[in-house]
């Protein structure tokens, strides 16, 4: 009997021993399954709020729509933003952003969206961001004959990005230009067979294009004022059609004409053999949105004064221009960022981190 009452106390503990690991395995998936999700996103509002304490000298920078339909915002102090068309939801340092200083957006032929920052470059695959670091190797610690540094940056701003036809990814920055093939990324510079006469160093580099031939278009920036920025294929050469080093953004309309805004001097057109000047309306800002209409949309600046014209931005279709400003409700800071939406919609990005929609009649604030 003794023997008897041993052996049931001993299955049941048995038992219990059982039940109680197969417990501790299920906890130990879940919490797996939970490291994989981001850290925390802010819960979804109807308005983009500023949670960072940015101030009115911060912007939203760039905008992008993904191939879902949802509408990203980057902004100078508070991370980036994404709308579903109800709800925008932010993300910043905390879901693993590198910073909440961004310059740039771009999504990839495989969508995943990459985040270019004062801190390198995060890629979001609908679930995580990833810091992606600039990491190249070299054999024997030799410099490239186009290089000028054998050394990667740790902090580098990565101002633009672009995907060209063969799926390679660019990146303008502060360090150089840097070119991702989908598995590692290189220094443009470092490869020996580019012809560079001009010993042109890349530096600050502030927008990229690739026109219908395949050639890329690069745009320099402060300090660097390297012009204008054509690679081939095998060389690269530079010019400063009007006389500015520094130029801020381009576009391409859709007679595939390319635009230019310089800092300096205004802005300028190349129409496939020449540039010429673009000297009508020469006090408004640079151009940054062609729509689907072959409207050009102009940027402003602040609105210093009681003229009509002054600030807002400017709509030109080929002959006449349009100023929108504070009158239509518009606020008075400087546009850093323009998007035409699958709607047809323009979303306006201005200092203050402030967003506004127009629908081709009314404005719409969407921040606060």
């Amino acid at each position: 009997m003794t023997k008897y009452i041993n052996k049931t106390i001993y299955s049941l503990l048995l038992a219990i021993s059982f039940l109680t690991s197969c417990n501790g395995q299920v906890k130990t998936q879940l919490n797996v399954d939970t490291k994989l999700e981001p850290k925390s996103i802010s819960i979804g509002q109807p308005k983009l709020l500023k949670t960072q304490g940015s101030g009115e000298g911060d912007n939203i920078h760039c905008s992008l729509e993904d191939k879902a339909g949802n509408i990203w915002f980057g902004t100078t102090g508070e991370g980036v933003y994404r709308y579903d068309g109800k709800l925008f939801t932010q993300f910043t340092k905390k879901d693993s952003l590198n910073s909440n200083c961004l310059y740039s957006i771009l999504e990839d032929k495989e969508g995943n969206i990459w985040f270019g920052t004062e801190n390198g470059v995060c890629r979001y695959d609908g679930k995580t961001i990833t810091n992606m670091p600039f990491t190249t190797i070299y054999s024997y610690n030799l410099y490239p004959n186009n290089s000028t540094n054998n050394s990667t940056s740790i902090k580098n701003d990565v101002w633009c990005m672009m995907q060209d036809k063969s799926g390679t990814i660019w990146f303008g920055t502060t360090d150089g230009v840097y070119c991702y093939n989908g598995k590692t990324f290189s220094r443009f510079l470092d490869n020996d067979n580019i012809i560079n006469r001009q010993n042109l160093q890349l530096k600050y580099i502030q927008c990229l294009l690739e026109d219908s031939s395949g050639t890329i278009w690069m745009g320099s920036g402060p300090i660097a004022m390297e012009g204008v920025i054509r690679y081939d294929g095998k060389s690269l050469t530079s010019e400063k059609p009007n006389g500015d080093g520094w130029i801020r953004c381009m576009l391409k309309d859709k007679n595939e004409n390319i635009w230019f805004g310089g800092r300096g001097h205004g802005n300028f057109i190349y129409d496939g053999k020449n540039f010429k000047n673009f000297t009508e309306k020469v006090g408004i800002g640079n151009p940054i949105l062609a729509d689907t209409s072959g409207n050009i949309w102009f940027s402003g600046e602040e609105k210093l004064s009681t003229v009509e014209n002054d600030g807002g931005i400017w709509c030109y279709d080929g002959k006449i221009f349009k100023n929108y400003n504070t009158n239509y409700g518009i606020s008075k800071y400087s546009v850093w960022s323009m998007l035409q939406d699958k709607n047809g919609n323009i979303w306006i990005g201005t200092r203050n981190t402030g967003l506004y929609k127009f629908d081709g009649n009314t404005f719409t604030n969407f921040s606060e």
